[in-house]
């Protein structure tokens, strides 16, 4: 399959590191201009910077901008007011330690409030701006990274669940909302991932035990995610094959989907 976007647009969230790094060089390989966008100047600079290195004669811009709230969607929009493709990718988690039904109560309204800011609404922000174009146009691209924490949710992480699976909730909405106007809206739900933040995390846990990251990741899989079916962590370039996949031309009948990512995680067929 050789997936051609020369002449699109593309603004991926949440992009100088990981799966949205991995999505937007993807994309700039198969011909669209790209927008690259991140919290500070200094980590948008510099992914710029290597992903025109990498790519040269490819359009790839930047935005620096804090979708976690209104005024960084607005900023955003400013300067990118139109996009044929939209990968709303940004977000985090706090990955906690989990010892019962105690350790949730105490997560305090603050990190469920955050959360929901930037794993959600920085994606209902910016898709009710860009999907009225796309619709008026006939073509367009909505992608949502969610989460198989969105439907396998995990008790240590249950703020981030929560905010996957309002994901799937969004992403099936508007895809409903945009039927036969030739807009796609679909989410993709990966499983674990080096990605930036896990990926870290897992250093820090194999540094503090005195093993190495591949055996800190096993560990992580046999503890909380025993039903894995790759028994390894998916990389990001693995991940965005499946989302730049989903914005492409011939993803044409693929739309109100959650495309799993996961490894074979979650154990049902759906």
């Amino acid at each position: 399959m050789n997936i051609e976007l020369r002449g699109r647009k593309a603004i991926v969230t949440g992009s100088t590191a990981g799966i949205g790094r991995a999505t937007a060089e993807g994309l700039a390989r198969a011909g669209a201009s790209v927008v690259v966008n991140g919290r500070g100047n200094t980590r948008v600079d510099e992914a710029v910077r290597q992903m025109r290195q990498a790519f040269p004669g490819s359009d790839i811009s930047g935005i620096a901008a804090d979708l976690a709230t209104a005024e960084g969607a607005e900023a955003l929009i400013a300067q990118a007011p139109d996009a044929d493709i939209l990968v709303n990718n940004v977000g985090t988690a706090h990955i906690r330690s989990y010892n019962g039904v105690e350790d949730i109560a105490k997560i305090p309204d603050e990190d469920w409030l955050g959360l929901f800011q930037l794993n959600v609404m920085s994606g209902v922000r910016v898709t009710r701006h860009y999907l009225p174009r796309m619709v008026a146009k006939g073509w367009g691209r909505v992608v949502f990274v969610s989460s198989e924490s969105a439907v396998n949710i995990p008790k240590e992480m249950l703020d981030y669940g929560m905010t996957k699976t309002a994901q799937l909730a969004v992403s099936r909405g508007l895809a409903e909302a945009v039927a036969g106007t030739g807009v796609t809206i679909n989410a993709v739900l990966p499983g674990p991932t080096r990605s930036e933040i896990l990926g870290d995390f897992m250093a820090k846990q194999a540094g503090a035990n005195g093993i190495t990251q591949q055996e800190a990741e096993q560990g992580f899989l046999k503890a909380m995610r025993p039903t894995t079916l790759i028994q390894r962590f998916a990389t990001t370039d693995e991940v965005a094959n499946m989302i730049i996949y989903a914005c492409s031309e011939q993803a044409s009948a693929t739309t109100g989907a959650a495309l799993r990512v996961d490894g074979g995680v979650v154990r049902f067929v759906a």
